[in-house]
Formats: C-alpha cells, structure tokens, sequence
C-alpha cells in the first residue's frame, strides 16, 4: 500500500481513505487524486460516505470524471450511498501535492513544481529555474506557457534536447 498523502488524511476512516486513494488522476495517471491533494476530506455517517474534493483549478474539465470514478471505487467496495461534494475554498494549490507525488512525477516525465508556491526566483527578477525531468540540467527553457493540460507549461531542455511539461505552480 502506498502512503496516503500526509497534507490531507486526518487519521481517520483508513478504510474509505484507502479507497479514494485507489482513484487515479484522470490527466495524470501516476497520481491518485489523493496524492494530488485534490480530495480534501471522506467522511462516513451510517451508510452515508461523503468525500470532499477541490478543484485543481476553476472549471476543471476533469472533475466530473474524477466524481464518477470516486463513486465507481466506493461502490465496488460495497459502499452505495456515496455523495461528492466540492470544495472551492480555500483554493487548491500545489503546495497540496505531497513531496512523494511530486517525485512521483519527476520519475514519470513531468517537472514537479518546485516544494513551495512562493516563487523567490520572481521577486528578485531572475528567470524559473525548472529541472529537466530526464537528465536533471537546469538548462531549460520554456517553449509554451501551455502544455498538454491546462495545469502544465511545455518546456525544453538544451542538454538532452527533451521536451517535457511542467506542473505550473499555483
């Protein structure tokens, strides 16, 4: 079993935890949608489970997908009195994805984004520094503000000459 994401999992319910934690990240198949911090709370009343989940950013074409895929893994453990509830505030950000995530997605081709939302690189003017993924320079560049998803930016590295997308941090 994999570690649950410590920034959202309480303790309680390992069960039901467990279970959310088996729901892939439909963008992002190496992630489950708890190591993306993207469910935030499942809690039971009887047979009542209800999962919170937060959007990785406004109108997320993704989530109505992650929603039929939470259920769909309740119910195949018994569970059918499942009820989804969004969460818009506070905002999610990637400081939610936890750091085993994040080398997660290194080792699958994605640039994480860097341990920390605050951007000090911004504030003193300098360019972002983003690791290549497959030889991990610091020789890259940026080719496009938008990579495959919405979340991430194409990049490029100059050493090895991959491109790769990075998780823009938000």
């Amino acid at each position: 079993m994999e570690t649950l994401n410590p920034l959202v999992w309480n303790g309680k319910e390992p069960e039901l935890w467990n279970i959310a934690n088996e729901v892939v990240d439909p963008e992002i198949p190496v992630l489950t949608v708890v190591d993306m911090g993207i469910v935030r709370d499942v809690t039971r009343e009887g047979d009542n489970i209800t999962v919170k989940i937060t959007p990785t950013y406004s109108g997320c074409p993704a989530m109505e997908m992650i929603s039929t895929d939470i259920k769909a893994a309740f119910h195949r453990k018994g569970f059918n009195n499942v009820s989804i509830e969004f969460v818009l505030s506070p905002a999610w950000t990637t400081d939610w994805i936890s750091d085993y995530a994040k080398d997660k997605l290194e080792k699958y081709g994605i640039a994480p984004p860097p341990r920390s939302t605050a951007d000090k690189n911004a504030i003193l003017g300098k360019p972002k520094e983003v690791r290549c993924p497959q030889c991990k320079s610091l020789n890259t560049v940026m080719i496009s503000n938008f990579g495959s998803t919405a979340c991430k930016a194409l990049w490029k590295c100059e050493d090895c000459k991959e491109p790769f997308d990075y998780f823009k941090c938000i």
